[in-house]
């Protein structure tokens, strides 16, 4: 499971809002939802993302072991 707790700390860091986000940043409301509530998302908006805030993957998602298998 992706989880995307690290996102909300980095841009607590950054000192980055959900409403610059989508304001200045236009990043959609409903990726943001998707993000809170640890759903798929694509590479893209992950990417986008990095750029905003200046940082790594890894500031922003964290893999956890789970029974999800193809």
């Amino acid at each position: 499971m992706i989880k995307y707790d690290r996102l909300w700390q980095t841009m607590k860091k950054r000192g980055i809002t959900q409403y610059a986000l989508y304001t200045h940043h236009n990043v959609n409301r409903s990726q943001l939802n998707r993000l809170r509530k640890n759903q798929n998302v694509e590479v893209n908006t992950i990417d986008k993302l990095c750029n905003i805030l200046q940082c790594s993957v890894e500031e922003i998602m964290e893999h956890f072991p789970d029974d999800n298998r193809f």
